[in-house]
């Protein structure tokens, strides 16, 4: 068991405040709890990054006679199961960050679209919901939430393939331009949040936005919660800083034979041993071409371990999730599978990975949606950096 470990309590804090926090928070002006939000640096914790406080923004600014706020609850990333635990655990404040955006934004109506194989946890959340609705009542706010069963398909964790998958279409990304603060669910302006996203505006909301400002680096403020898997001792959910090295995780982590950690899922990077200090866990900005973001997912590999068959289950998951609408993701992912196989095999040799490589690029480049133009970051960073495993 590792000892010492720099474990947070900001999310799991089962802090029953919510109805003096609402209270407080809604005596603000709007501009007064966005600017909080801004200040405090928090992006969104779903993997993508982008600032919450200016999401919430730009949908307030948007005129429409309906909004909505949708909680994405979609936990469909490989390794990632972080999610869960904070509707398990702490439901309310993913609840009441819903509550101050929809008085922020103007909406009446939430959704929390929850994953498929979440099911057994939807009694227990719509108890929670109910008691928050009379809680609503008490301070006057008009917002109501529902939950939104998923069906198991990982590209409906793509905000735009999930409105369609809501509003009874096939699940599938959409073109962008228009974003989903113009135009989201139903064509109307909508803010769509992961869980931990709104757990941690109810922590600035109660605390002050430098509070959290003061956790992790420039460019990376606040905790993160990540999922923690693999080689590891002390499997689970950990509370962090951002801006640790991937040295520091894996020596609180590993088994002390780590010889590769895939941050962020099989849509993220694989990072070798020779890297872990130069690497930083983080969204990019003046660390950029150091600093890996992450969804939360961390998958910790040691010496046992065959890189070809990790790559190949990964291809493997992207073979079977794509949702076929565009040509480079559906064709290419089953192309990637058949190549390194061949290169395995010895009915292609070792050049081919190349051109793999070759075709990984293009994805990345000329796929619709993150399903298709990240299948290169696993893909890309595996071959690179464990090429003889390819091999033989």
């Amino acid at each position: 068991m590792k000892k010492n470990l720099q474990r947070l309590d900001l999310i799991f804090k089962n802090e029953h405040d919510t109805e003096t926090i609402l209270k407080k928070t809604l005596a603000r002006s709007n501009d007064e709890v966005i600017n909080d939000l801004i200040s405090s640096g928090l992006k969104g914790r779903g993997g993508a990054g982008f600032p919450t406080g200016l999401k919430w923004k730009l949908a307030a600014e948007a005129e429409a006679e309906n909004k909505y706020v949708i909680c994405n609850a979609d936990e469909g990333e490989p390794g990632t199961f972080k999610d869960r635990e904070i509707l398990s655990s702490v439901p309310h404040k993913v609840l009441t960050g819903m509550a101050v955006c929809a008085h922020i934004i103007g909406a009446k109506q939430g959704f929390i679209y929850l994953r498929g194989e979440y099911s057994f946890l939807k009694s227990q959340l719509l108890e929670i919901i109910d008691d928050f609705h009379g809680i609503l009542d008490e301070c006057g706010v008009n917002f109501r939430v529902e939950i939104f069963m998923g069906s198991g398909a990982y590209i409906c964790g793509e905000e735009s393939a999930l409105f369609e998958s809501m509003e009874g279409k096939r699940g599938e990304p959409r073109n962008k331009p228009p974003f989903p603060t113009d135009c989201g669910y139903m064509n109307r302006p909508t803010v769509i949040n992961n869980v931990e996203t709104l757990a941690h505006t109810y922590s600035i909301m109660k605390y002050g936005p430098e509070k959290f400002k003061d956790l992790g680096v420039q460019d990376s403020r606040g905790s993160k919660v990540f999922s923690v898997s693999g080689d590891t001792p002390i499997p689970g959910i950990y509370e962090l800083e951002f801006g640790m090295s991937l040295q520091k995780f894996v020596d609180d982590f590993g088994d002390g034979d780590s010889k590769a950690v895939q941050v962020g899922g099989a849509s993220g990077f694989c990072v070798p041993r020779k890297r872990f200090e130069k690497t930083i866990i983080g969204y990019q900005g003046k660390l950029r071409g150091t600093s890996l973001p992450t969804g939360g997912s961390m998958m910790i590999f040691n010496s046992s371990r065959s890189m070809y068959n990790v790559l190949h289950n990964y291809l493997d998951f992207f073979v079977e999730e794509s949702c076929g609408q565009c040509t480079p993701c559906r064709v290419g992912t089953q192309q990637l599978l058949l190549g390194i196989q061949a290169v395995k095999k010895g009915e292609q040799p070792s050049v081919y990975l190349d051109k793999l490589l070759d075709l990984a690029e293009a994805m990345r480049i000329t796929a619709k949606c993150g399903l298709g133009q990240s299948v290169a970051n696993s893909f890309s960073s595996i071959v690179e950096n464990f090429r003889e495993e390819m091999i033989y």
